[in-house]
């Protein structure tokens, strides 16, 4: 099995897009008016309307309303990153955990939480390195 993919359903597709976009410096792909796609190396981040929700099931999604999901994005150099996105909606600033990565957070414009990380320890390059 392949994770393929997250998906976000946005009250504002088009701001929740953009924002991914000067996140990850990557283009979307418009594949309808009311979905998008950013593709990256990993796994491609889905951005859809609330229109969309209803072609699986009426109210199984609603948007800005998850507070429990972190979509974790790894960088080569976090600290360039920090100083480039800093005035977006920053949650904190980069500070290392326990766990050996370095990392910022930010909140999108529909309020879910955006870490970027970077491996710093040699345990964490270890482990998360052959993921970038």
């Amino acid at each position: 099995m392949k994770l393929a993919s997250v998906r976000l359903i946005a009250r504002d597709v088009r701001a929740l897009v953009a924002f991914y976009e000067t996140v990850t410096g990557t283009q979307a792909e418009w594949l309808a008016p009311v979905f998008a796609e950013i593709v990256t190396t990993g796994a491609s981040l889905a951005i859809g309307s609330e229109e969309t929700v209803a072609l699986f099931q009426e109210g199984s999604a609603e948007a800005g309303a998850n507070r429990t999901s972190i979509i974790e994005l790894q960088v080569e150099d976090i600290d360039a990153e920090f100083a480039r996105l800093k005035t977006l909606d920053l949650v904190h600033a980069p500070k290392r955990l326990p766990w050996g990565n370095r990392t910022f957070q930010l909140r999108d414009p529909e309020g879910n939480l955006v870490s970027l990380y970077m491996p710093e320890t040699d345990a964490a390059k270890a482990r998360f390195g052959s993921r970038f």
